[in-house]
């Protein structure tokens, strides 16, 4: 029967209903009956237009599933890059994109409204799930990148993802929906039936998702015993810093330094500590469980997936998905896996092999958080609530915290057991190599290296005193801190370090010359207090030289250049040392603006600066040329100042006028000064350039101060990433820091009279130079 019979049979029916005199009871019957047929029917006829949408949501879960994949590979691609093979999670982390990506990814087995009879189909659930175990696991360590309520949003929403799933899964094995109708010509008796396949990854998914939040809670106190030693190493850091107080911070003090703080960044990285830790190394097997299992389930379903033996509507994007999932699988496991093996980062002796051999022996920190809970007071919501029920409620919590103090216990001393099975595979694969070298040794008389005295010992950071970081991990850390700054110092700023050297002056006279009219400028009528920053005039001062006429193009791009990277510096030097004062941080964002239209689109303010070169009069000498140059800036200036305050007056400050008018004070003050010093006008554009060169170098003279802030941050989970911006700055700026230190060597205590914290300011420095 067709779809077209079907529907001349119900015109027919309801012809007949309406002529034969028939009862109402009957005619129900009838129309259900017709209806189960014609449901049927539908779901038979291969046009159905309620299974086309099938097709394109198979390829949306198999795109979802690539971004998964692509995930973890960029993790995978990060830690060989960093040489980190316990491969932290810096791209596949838990948050709302991931996880809505892996809901995606995860429709085949939360699908209750579809048939999927089909073996493959079968399979592709199967897939499914133990992709959901792979990247369970490799999100594991991401944990420890979280603060305190992120951990408790994100370990909310990863069990509000995994429960129905796994719900689902159960209620479908129950009925029969999966594994029922597996082929024995595919997978032979013993995988006839996958219900048991499934059982297991749905036990796997609840015990990782338990694994999840026993590492939470163990996280919390970890992260207190590694701060409270990470500050003792600070102090310890900050003293050897506080003895060079009085002498200039040089490139080899700065290393020193930024080294200390690479290792204890390192060394104290919450996610290494979590890849060390036993529910971490239980990720791991249980990952290269579930990927054994899939991959021979696979293995035995490839005939198939040849003959196409699929019957959902899904058609041949179930293939793709189980092939696509396959593969994620196999990728996946690579992460969780290596992380078994990250004790080999601590040294490997008889007293750790016990440690590890006592697997009933359970750390403070793993129930720390539950007895704090357990022994806190919890605000209650009714004030006039009677005492028996406080009691009975404080009673409850108590024993549920008890209860779940105990479960704690027995999840790491389960993942301790299970965690010994690589323990052992690795202890007896690393002692018949050290017999091997010995023995290699011997044979050849070679003399085996004494380790190195590491001084930088010190500055490691533990979380239990039983375990030693191994030599060659310490080593590790300073090869890859020194590999850093070699590769940064590839990227340093030749440009700018050509200007300074060509076109600065002995005491960087430009600072005190650049602007006759003192530091600060009152802007009527608000009378707000306008100060300069090192960036605006550096701006203003290369708008002003970029578009003097008759100068080289050569030139002009090589200023232009070197502003570029000097800008980069100047900057991080505001943003690091004035970034508590309001007044500056508005002139240093309009200064940003300022640049950005000066360096990309050629105007100041909206003015094209092509428009003010074109109309200067070129028939006159260089000289007049260039004042005429000038004098347009001035003019301009006036006038955006003018409407800044018609503005101002009628319709409030604002930002855009706020910012009109910070540009505009700048280049009216400059440019003035540059009108009244009539022996500049004859080398306007170097005499810019030495300015420029001037201000740029006095800024950058606060560089070690930057560098040695950067080493240090309070939060726990941005300190590799700030101490890696330090070594990089190292790199970038070693020939810098020692050019300008080079002309301030002998007269070092001259400058350092200074209040360390004046010397970020440009305004001290000129209040400083004008000093006798």
């Amino acid at each position: 029967m067709d779809f077209n019979s079907t529907k001349e049979f119900s015109d027919i029916m309801h012809e007949l209903l309406a002529k034969c005199d028939i009862t109402t009871d009957l005619m129900s019957k009838l129309y259900t009956k017709l209806s189960s047929f014609y449901r049927l029917e539908l779901k038979l006829n291969p046009e159905e237009e309620y299974g086309k949408p099938m097709l394109w949501i198979g390829l949306y879960i198999t795109l979802a599933s690539l971004c998964c994949i692509l995930l973890m590979l960029a993790d995978l691609l990060h830690g060989l890059r960093s040489r980190k093979l316990w491969f932290p999670c810096k791209y596949f982390t838990i948050n709302g994109f991931t996880l809505t990506v892996i809901a995606a990814a995860m429709k085949l087995p939360v699908e209750l409204t579809g048939s999927m009879p089909g073996f493959v189909d079968q399979v592709a659930k199967l897939g499914s799930m133990a992709f959901m175990c792979i990247m369970m696991a490799n999100l594991l360590p991401c944990l420890a990148t979280m603060d305190n309520n992120e951990l408790l949003t994100n370990i909310t929403a990863l069990g509000v993802l995994v429960i129905p799933l796994v719900g689902n899964v159960v209620f479908q094995i129950q009925t029969g929906a999966v594994g029922s109708n597996a082929d024995a010509k595919y997978l032979g008796r013993i995988l006839s039936n996958l219900s048991w396949l499934n059982s297991i990854y749905v036990t796997l998914l609840l015990v990782l998702l338990i694994i999840h939040v026993s590492s939470s809670l163990a996280i919390l106190k970890s992260k207190q015993i590694i701060e409270s030693k990470y500050q003792q190493g600070h102090e310890t850091a900050s003293k050897d810093l506080q003895q060079s107080t009085g002498k200039l911070l040089t490139v080899e003090k700065l290393q020193q330094l930024a080294s200390s703080y690479w290792i204890m960044a390192g060394s104290g990285s919450p996610q290494f500590i979590m890849a060390c830790s036993a529910t971490t190394t239980t990720s791991g097997v249980i990952c290269a469980l579930t990927t054994i299992l899939h991959t021979f389930t696979v293995s035995w379903s490839i005939s198939g997936v040849l003959e196409t033996d699929y019957d959902s509507d899904y058609k041949w994007s179930i293939s793709l998905i189980l092939i696509v999932q396959f593969v994620g699988v196999v990728v996946g496991t690579i992460a969780p896996l290596s992380r078994c093996f990250a004790t080999l980062s601590f040294k490997v002796s008889i007293k750790s092999i016990w440690n590890h051999i006592k697997v009933f022996k359970v750390e403070k920190y793993w129930t720390h958080k539950l007895y704090d809970w357990k022994y806190g007071i919890i605000p209650s919501p009714f004030r006039s609530c009677k005492r028996k029920l406080k009691v009975i409620i404080k009673n409850l919590k108590g024993l549920i915290l008890m209860f779940s103090i105990k479960i704690q216990e027995g999840v790491v001393v389960l993942c301790k057991i299970i965690a010994l099975i690589p323990f052992c595979f690795m202890i007896c694969v690393l002692y018949c190599l050290r017999f091997l070298k010995w023995s290699l040794q011997a044979i050849f008389r070679s003399r085996e290296k004494n380790p190195q005295n590491l001084e930088q010992r010190k500055y490691v950071l533990q979380l239990e005193k039983k375990n030693d970081l191994a030599d060659r991990t310490l080593e590790g850390l300073l090869k890859s801190f020194n590999r850093l700054i070699q590769k940064s110092e590839k990227k340093q700023p030749k440009s700018l370090m050509k200007l300074i050297q060509e076109n600065s002056t002995e005491g960087f006279q430009g600072v005190k010359i650049f602007n006759k009219d003192g530091p600060h400028v009152q802007c009527s009528p608000s009378k707000v207090e306008y100060r300069d920053c090192w960036s605006l005039p550096v701006v203003t001062l290369t708008t002003i030289a970029v578009t003097l006429p008759n100068i080289e193009k050569e030139k002009v791009k090589s200023l232009l250049k070197s502003v570029r990277e000097g800008l980069e510096y100047v900057t991080l030097v505001e943003e690091t040392l004035n970034a508590t004062d309001d007044h500056y941080k508005s002139i240093q964002k309009a200064s940003k603006v300022l640049w950005e239209e000066v360096d990309f689109r050629h105007k100041w303010l909206g003015i094209k600066l092509k428009k003010i070169a074109s109309q200067v009069k070129k028939d006159g000498a260089q000289v007049d040329t260039n004042l005429q140059i000038v004098q347009l800036f001035l003019k301009k200036a006036t006038s955006k100042i003018k409407e800044g305050r018609g503005r101002t007056d009628i319709e409030g400050p604002d930002s855009y006028s706020e910012h009109i008018s910070i540009c505009a004070y700048s280049m009216c003050r400059i440019t003035e000064t540059i009108i009244d010093d009539t022996e500049s006008h004859k080398k306007l554009f170097d005499e810019l350039s030495s300015r420029i060169a001037d201000i740029m170098a006095a800024c950058l003279t606060n560089l070690p101060h930057v560098i040695a802030m950067k080493c240090h941050t309070s939060v726990i989970e941005k300190r590799e990433a700030s101490v890696q911006v330090a070594t990089k700055l190292i790199g970038e700026t070693k020939h810098i820091v020692n050019t300008l230190q080079g002309p301030l060597q002998d007269k070092w205590h001259a400058y350092l009279s200074m209040n360390p914290e004046d010397l970020a300011f440009i305004d001290k420095w000129r209040a400083y130079s004008r000093e006798p």
